[in-house]
């Protein structure tokens, strides 16, 4: 049980390790083909873009997770904690309800794509497979900011959320 909780609580962390570590050694196979042979192998910058797009997807619910998105928060720097952290809520809301419209959006083109597939060139899969990252990604950013609510609302600490916006 250990091992899931580990797994679940640093899951981006090591999705995202695995992934660039993936898209370097691709990319860097590709540069000693060039260099030796010159010529290149297809499949390694088609797998190393296919990584790139999942690492992105991956590591911005990291950056979730981390609190570590770009919020402009100037305009609430002069308010009590209170009034912070209830603008902060909104603006989450707001982020999820987005996060989840567009992770619909792209599931149902995604639907289409598993209905009429286009199969990559060189690694020969499905791409709406490649693809279902855009709703998980969003899915995922989802999650990770109702559980930051949670761990926080948990321990007592909701005001911690608005502790960076503090002049």
């Amino acid at each position: 049980m250990h091992f899931l909780r580990k797994l679940y609580d640093n899951f981006e962390e090591y999705a995202c390790a695995a992934l660039v570590g993936v898209m370097i050694c691709c990319l860097t196979t590709q540069v000693i083909i060039r260099a030796l042979f010159g010529t290149s192998l297809a499949w390694t910058e088609e797998l190393s873009r296919l990584t790139f797009l999942w690492s992105v997807y991956v590591g911005a619910a990291l950056c979730v997770k981390r609190n570590g998105h770009v919020r402009i928060t100037a305009q609430f720097m002069k308010l009590p904690t209170a009034a912070k952290l209830f603008f902060r809520v909104i603006c989450d809301i707001i982020w999820i309800g987005f996060n989840l419209f567009i992770a619909y959006q792209s599931f149902e083109v995604i639907k289409e794509g598993l209905e009429f597939p286009e199969i990559s060139p060189t690694l020969g899969i499905v791409k709406a497979y490649v693809e279902m990252i855009i709703p998980g990604g969003f899915v995922l950013m989802s999650w990770r900011i109702i559980e930051q609510y949670y761990k926080h609302w948990k321990a007592g600490t909701l005001a911690d959320l608005v502790k960076y916006e503090e002049g």
